[in-house]
C-alpha cells in the first residue's frame, strides 16, 4: 500500500485558497499520517532492519570456540631438523595438533650453569658435543598429542585430579644417560634421589586424565630426572663408558662439597604447544 503525502508548497497554497478551517483539517490529516507511517514502518521493514533485529537475538559465539581458528597456527612449526639443531620430531606436525606434556619446572640455583659448561667441556674433550637443555624440568608425562578443543578440559581434569596433592622438595645427585624413544637423542641428566613416592601419586593423577583422553599414560617403573643437556643420535653407552665417570667428579666436588640439585615441587605445569598452564599444589 502506499501512501501519498502533500508537499509544502501545495499546502500553503491550499491554506491561502480555503481559510483557516482548512488548518484544523491538516491538522487532522497529519495525526492520520503518522500513524499510517509508524504502522507501515513495522509491517514493511527492510531485509536490513530485520538482519540487524536478528543479529541482536543470537546469542555471542563462546571465545573459546572462536579460538580454535584464531590460534592453532599461533606457533608455526617447521619438520626441518636443520632448524631445531639436527633434532628429529616424534610425530610429524599437523595443523590443530598440540604437542603437551606435564612437568615441574627446575630454576637453576647458583653455581649450576657454571657446574654444566664445565660438564659440557669435559663431554667435548670426548668428543660429545653437548647442547645445554632448552629450560629445566622434571617430567610427569610423555609427550602426547591434543587437538586444540581438547585443550581446556584436559587442563580442567588435571587441576581436579591434582585438588588435594601437596607441595614438597626433591632432590638429585647422580648423573646418568638417557636416549628418547625413538632412540634420535641422548640425555645427560640428574636422576632424583628423595621425592620419588610423591613424584610417583602425582603421576597416578596425571595418568588418569591421559586415559580420559585415549592418551599414552607414563612409564611404569619412571626414572625421574632433570635433563641438563643433549645430543642427536643414541650415544648412551658410548657416554657411560668414555665420560659419565668423569664427569660426575666434577658434581662431587663441586666447590665446598657434592653439588644436590633441589626442585621445590610446589607448581605443576602443564605445556600445550605454544601455551604454558600453572597447577598449584597446596
Amino acid at each position: 500500500m502506499l501512501v501519498s503525502y502533500s508537499s509544502s508548497s501545495e499546502e500553503e497554497t491550499e491554506h491561502l485558497r480555503l481559510g483557516g478551517d482548512v488548518t484544523k483539517r491538516k491538522q487532522s490529516w497529519h495525526k492520520d499520517d503518522n500513524s499510517l507511517r509508524k504502522k507501515y514502518k513495522s509491517e514493511e521493514r527492510t531485509p536490513n532492519a530485520r538482519e540487524e533485529d536478528d543479529s541482536k537475538s543470537r546469542l555471542p559465539v563462546p571465545g573459546s570456540v572462536l579460538d580454535m581458528f584464531t590460534e592453532e597456527d599461533e606457533d608455526p612449526l617447521t619438520d626441518d631438523s636443520m632448524q631445531h639443531g639436527g633434532r628429529i620430531r616424534s610425530f610429524k606436525h599437523e595443523s590443530g595438533n598440540w604437542a603437551t606434556y606435564v612437568y615441574f619446572p627446575y630454576i637453576p640455583e647458583e653455581g649450576f650453569l657454571e657446574l654444566l659448561d664445565e660438564m659440557t667441556e669435559v663431554a667435548a674433550s670426548h668428543s660429545f658435543s653437548l647442547t645445554h637443555t632448552d629450560e629445566f624440568h622434571l617430567s610427569l608425562s610423555k609427550t602426547v598429542v591434543l587437538r586444540h578443543h581438547w585443550i581446556q578440559p584436559f587442563i580442567q581434569s588435571l587441576r581436579t585430579g591434582l585438588t588435594h596433592s601437596r607441595r614438597f622438595i626433591c632432590s638429585a645427585e647422580k648423573l646418568k644417560v638417557y636416549s628418547n624413544d625413538e632412540r634420535t637423542r641422548t640425555f645427560l641428566a640428574m636422576e632424583v634421589s628423595t621425592g620419588q613416592a610423591q613424584l610417583l601419586e602425582l603421576v597416578k593423577a596425571v595418568d588418569s586424565t591421559m586415559g580420559e583422553f585415549n592418551l599414552d599414560t607414563f612409564y611404569k617403573n619412571p626414572s625421574f630426572h632433570i635433563s641438563l643437556a643433549w645430543c642427536v643420535g643414541d650415544c648412551t653407552e658410548h657416554i657411560r663408558k668414555e665420560c659419565l665417570q668423569e664427569l660426575q667428579g666434577l658434581v662431587d666436588s663441586h666447590e665446598d662439597g657434592p653439588f644436590l640439585l633441589r626442585l621445590d615441587c610446589q607448581e605443576l605445569r602443564c605445556k600445550a604447544g605454544n601455551k604454558t598452564f600453572s597447577i598449584p599444589l597446596h
